[in-house]
């Protein structure tokens, strides 16, 4: 992993479909890319692109379980940008479109850890 720059992260927080997925991934502490999908109603390559350039960035980090991926923050981050990330997960969460987000996530059925996911 680069060096995190302030631009790089900002940057990364910039685009709407990788903002709401990592304060999807914040809530949850971890999430697959299939409830991304669902619950953001984005094709699950567009999803992989985002989160593949958050992960380049050193945002959130991945793990695989068999074709599943599922990724968490990166807790180390340096102190500056998980501060940053904390802070406006905590002053944006309550906002509609992000508690939409949330609502919408708890329908998904065959969520992974339920039964399978997809």
């Amino acid at each position: 992993m680069h060096v995190m720059l302030p631009e790089n992260l900002f940057n990364i927080l910039s685009d709407p479909t990788r903002l709401r997925s990592l304060m999807l991934i914040l809530e949850e502490q971890e999430i697959c890319v299939c409830e991304l999908t669902f619950t953001l109603e984005v094709s699950q390559p567009k999803i992989s692109r985002h989160l593949a350039l958050m992960r380049d960035a050193g945002v959130v980090t991945a793990r695989r379980e068999g074709t599943w991926m599922h990724y968490r923050f990166n807790v180390d981050l340096p102190s500056w940008a998980s501060e940053s990330i904390e802070q406006i997960f905590q002053k944006l969460r309550s906002l509609e479109q992000f508690s939409n987000d949330r609502r919408r996530l708890k329908t998904m059925s065959n969520r992974p850890g339920e039964v399978s996911c997809g």
